[in-house]
């Protein structure tokens, strides 16, 4: 359901330090994502070590959604979204 996909260049930036645990990618010429859009970095498995930043240059394919699909998404999305409103700022409670 997802159309033939476009190859770009891209930066993979990870950081597994103790201040900072995560991974980013830059894909080259910033191509607008829309809703139910797939991007897959291509290449092997990367591993970090903890205290490593590694900064790599791969190439990712985009994928882009069918009409279908972005309309699919979009609705999952708002049902999804209320789950983060089940939160209660009630002084009250203590953790």
């Amino acid at each position: 359901m997802w159309q033939r996909g476009l190859t770009v260049g891209c930066t993979i930036e990870i950081d597994h330090s103790p201040e900072n645990l995560g991974a980013h990618v830059r894909l080259d010429g910033e191509p607008a994502i829309g809703a139910g859009d797939r991007v897959r970095v291509l290449g092997g498995t990367i591993e970090v070590v903890p205290g490593e930043h590694r900064v790599l240059r791969r190439h990712a394919v985009i994928e882009r959604a069918t009409a279908l699909n972005r309309l699919l998404t979009r609705v999952t999305g708002h049902f999804e979204m209320g789950e983060l409103y089940d939160v209660s700022f009630t002084p009250g409670r203590l953790a």
